[in-house]
């Protein structure tokens, strides 16, 4: 493994710091109380680095996103992250996890999907979350777009805002499950309680490299990911946790086309469905 390879995050952390810094100092600067809440200091750097990073991000995993999401989802279809995060493996210059606005959303078929519930408790992308999904033909007004504040662990939550036990057709996430507190309680809930006999759970998640050396620099470096990044960490080895929920009617799972097998943003892609 290169030393490029092992200090790759930095060009990304310098290119984040360049644009985040200043404003999200200014904020601090005039609410103080935020430094009692560094993990609301993370999602404000998050918010302000999106600003100029986010509208060429999405780009890099169209074909990849409309082959998983756009063929595949259905009914009423929960999104763990609207606020998703997008890397493409050739691209190595913009933060991995930078919280986007809604992009999700456009790849939905409106002639398949019922209503879209936009999961992001960064409050900070609502209004840019809510516009996206209108521009896709999703909104308030008409219950095809609920839009939560509450994060992926908050089963109750989901359930209830959704008028009690109405469980999804289908739960989309995208480089979300890095970040999520008590991953594999987490994706057990998620996947017994919220997605109904019969529905498919997709994702496309950056997980611990199979590699034993890489997933070192991957634990090394997460720490100071994580405190930039509203807690993503690098290491999660998400898709297996997935698998051992068990219940699965069928499973595929596939990586990126032509990733750098000692990448620390490494990938996996799936299609999970639950036994009726």
């Amino acid at each position: 493994m290169s030393i490029l390879k092992r200090f790759t995050l930095l060009q990304d952390l310098y290119l984040s710091l360049h644009l985040a810094f200043w404003p999200t100092f200014w904020q601090i600067w005039s609410t103080p109380s935020l430094l009692l809440r560094p993990r609301e200091v993370s999602r404000i750097f998050m918010s302000h680095a999106w600003t100029t990073l986010g509208p060429g991000i999405d780009g890099n995993n169209v074909e990849l996103k409309t082959s998983l999401i756009a063929q595949n989802a259905y009914g009423i279809v929960l999104d763990l992250g609207a606020g998703e995060a997008h890397r493409s493996r050739n691209h190595t210059t913009c933060s991995s996890h930078i919280k986007g606005h809604g992009h999700t959303a456009k790849y939905l078929d409106t002639t398949r999907v019922t209503k879209y519930v936009a999961l992001e408790p960064n409050i900070l992308m609502h209004d840019e979350i809510r516009r996206a999904a209108e521009t896709a033909g999703f909104n308030e007004s008409s219950g095809t777009l609920l839009l939560l504040s509450c994060g992926a662990e908050d089963t109750t939550s989901i359930l209830t805002s959704l008028g009690g036990y109405q469980p999804v057709d289908t739960i989309v996430s995208v480089l979300t499950l890095c970040s999520v507190p008590e991953p594999e309680e987490t994706i057990k809930s998620l996947a017994t309680e919220v997605l109904k006999p019969g529905g498919q759970m997709l994702f496309f998640e950056h997980v611990r490299n199979p590699f034993a050396y890489v997933a070192w620099w991957q634990s090394f470096w997460s720490p100071i990911w994580a405190l930039a990044f509203d807690g993503c960490v690098l290491d999660r080895p998400t898709h297996v946790w997935i698998q051992q929920v068990g219940g699965w009617a069928s499973e595929e799972l596939t990586g990126v086309e032509n990733e750098d097998k000692e990448h620390l943003f490494w990938h996996r892609v799936g299609k999970f469905v639950k036994a009726t």
